[in-house]
């Protein structure tokens, strides 16, 4: 089974109180899996990080055999993808633990696409209902 993950990480304040948000959906469309968590103070790229993490572990319990991931951060589908470097030692360690959970898949890619893709706009709106309703308990 091939799959689509669309994932986002939010942050108030970078770095701040951040979630994370995703969906996958299969090649026809259908969704698979939805979620959107707080995970406390981060950078903005963090939270991307961590976002992309939850999803390709939510997809291998799918087992799922090929991933696309889309991201709007174009940062960081061009560290994954290899164009850049990461220095920053945080992202270093996310990165790799990104690279070691894409073992399962027989095939991963790592694609950038505009904030205004409604799986996209989805997703934003996931991770920011999370930081709603952890802001409003504070």
């Amino acid at each position: 089974m091939s799959v689509h993950i669309f994932s986002d990480g939010a942050s108030r304040g970078n770095p701040g109180v951040s979630a994370i948000a995703y969906l996958i959906l299969r090649d026809d469309g259908r969704l698979l899996a939805r979620h959107g968590a707080y995970v406390g103070v981060r950078t903005n790229n963090q939270a991307e990080y961590e976002a992309v993490i939850a999803a390709l572990e939510a997809a291998a319990a799918l087992h799922a055999e090929a991933v696309v991931c889309h991201l709007d951060s174009e940062l960081v589908v061009k560290q994954l993808t290899g164009v850049y470097r990461v220095r920053n030692p945080t992202l270093r360690r996310l990165w790799q633990r990104v690279h070691a959970l894409t073992s399962p898949f027989r095939q991963v890619a790592f694609r950038h696409v505009a904030r205004e893709d409604q799986h996209l706009v989805a997703v934003d709106r996931l991770a920011n209902q999370a930081l709603n309703r952890v802001q409003q308990n504070v």
